[in-house]
């Protein structure tokens, strides 16, 4: 297994080993398909009660299903795709603060204490992003 497989993944690797569907995997294991669908995609977790069973079903231990790089945590998925959106919002908006400066100097429609704090705000969304990228 590389070292960026999440849970999500091996579970969908390790159900395609057995020649499984979603939902062949979700009757065995007494929950939706679409319950399945968002454990692969790492938007949820398998119940840690559930993890005997599933490990039995996909034919590893339990220690063998759990050995990878630790999608367990939910929050931390959730907090990791709010910085992801975050960091997005902040490109943005350095952005857009640069090119409404550069649009109002063309048209005329600007003067030098609007631009100053257009782009400083600008400036200031991308010195965030900096700090929230790492």
């Amino acid at each position: 297994m590389n070292s960026e497989m999440t849970l999500g993944r091996k579970i969908a690797q390790l159900r395609k080993e057995k020649g499984m569907t979603q939902l062949e995997l979700a009757g065995l294991m007494g929950v939706t398909d679409k319950a399945v669908s968002k454990w692969e995609r790492d938007l949820s977790c398998p119940d840690i009660t559930t993890l005997p069973r599933l490990a039995e079903v996909l034919g590893v231990s339990v220690d063998e299903l759990l050995q990878c790089d630790g999608s367990l945590s939910s929050p931390t998925q959730e907090e990791g795709g709010a910085v992801k959106y975050v960091s997005l919002a902040l490109q943005a908006v350095g952005m857009a603060m640069g090119i409404a400066v550069a649009v109002s100097s063309v048209l005329g429609s600007t003067d030098y204490r609007s631009s100053a704090i257009l782009l400083g705000t600008g400036l200031a969304c991308l010195g965030i992003y900096s700090f929230v990228k790492k």
